[in-house]
């Protein structure tokens, strides 16, 4: 993609672009799955077949965003993702959104698959990381999006006053409608006790930011490859948790990840407030039937010892 365009102005323009002016789209095809955008195979004149995902009810950065995430863990240079070739905005028809990437055709998997998916993102984990946040040590160059919910990633030198500042409190902001007087009080006191409960990390850490079984997907090579990210720099704990919160990796994931990485002691009474994060994020996006999770994780650290 050196010296190409990175973000067009409709779809054709794109397809242009990259493959020049006798290729045109031959077949599109909607490929089900997922909550938030409209997935489609395209297949070009020329027999190449893309990805696209499009949404027209989301801000024109919202594809950006997710190039930028993608590039980053490419950078990263442990796991891998699918090409990018660009993102857009369909100003000549229905205004929607798009992003153009490589047609993953799954592959079988390899017999280590969970294992070497583990070691994969234990390296991704320990990559350097500062040439994505500037001036601080976590959060990222730009704000991005978790979900459809914007996601804040001003940088911060402390972890524990970013996850407090830029996760915790937006979503509690967002969700305070659900709150009667004393569950907001008992929010506010987690707020207040946020470095009674989690550790600076020993070194900070990519994260893909939204790590559940969805978003890892068997690529070509038969090894896992991880797709949508919201990505920032903060706390491995961070990923691993969420990978723990819809249904969670089988053992295997686990036992060699804790093979490749050190995770600080404590960090199975830290997990469910880093997944606090998440369920607030769906409570604002999905309503209430997140909120018992919610309440119960904030009754819980409000009093923890």
């Amino acid at each position: 993609m050196v010296g190409l365009k990175q973000h067009f102005d409709s779809l054709e323009d794109a397809i242009v672009s990259f493959f020049g002016s006798n290729v045109k789209i031959a077949r599109m095809e909607r490929i089900f799955g997922g909550d938030i955008n409209e997935a489609y195979g395209l297949t070009l004149t020329d027999g190449t077949n893309l990805f696209m995902k499009s949404n027209t009810g989301v801000k024109e950065s919202f594809f950006a965003a997710e190039v930028k995430g993608l590039q980053a863990i490419e950078a990263a240079g442990a796991v891998r993702t699918p090409r990018i070739l660009c993102s857009g905005t369909d100003r000549n028809k229905t205004g929607g959104s798009f992003l153009l990437l490589e047609f993953i055709r799954k592959g079988e998997r390899i017999s280590d698959y969970w294992e070497t998916f583990a070691h994969q993102l234990a390296a991704m984990h320990r990559a350097e990381t500062s040439g994505f946040v500037a001036g601080g040590t976590y959060g990222f160059t730009d704000d991005n999006y978790i979900g459809m919910r914007c996601q804040c990633n001003i940088v911060h030198n402390s972890w524990i006053h970013f996850f407090r500042d830029c996760r915790l409190k937006p979503q509690l902001e967002s969700a305070s409608g659900y709150f009667d007087t004393t569950e907001l009080k008992r929010a506010d006191k987690l707020l207040e006790r946020l470095d009674t409960v989690l550790v600076e990390p020993e070194q900070p850490s990519l994260l893909h930011g939204d790590l559940w079984s969805g978003n890892v997907i068997t690529g070509n090579d038969g090894k896992a490859w991880l797709i949508d990210p919201a990505v920032y720099v903060g706390h491995a704990e961070a990923d691993l948790a969420m990978t723990e919160l819809f249904g969670g990796f089988p053992p295997a994931f686990y036992d060699a990840y804790k093979e490749a990485a050190e995770i600080q002691p404590g960090y199975a009474k830290r997990r469910d407030l880093y997944n606090l994060y998440h369920l607030l994020n769906h409570l604002n996006m999905f309503g209430r039937s997140y909120f018992p999770s919610v309440k119960r994780i904030i009754d819980y650290y409000s009093e923890a010892k």
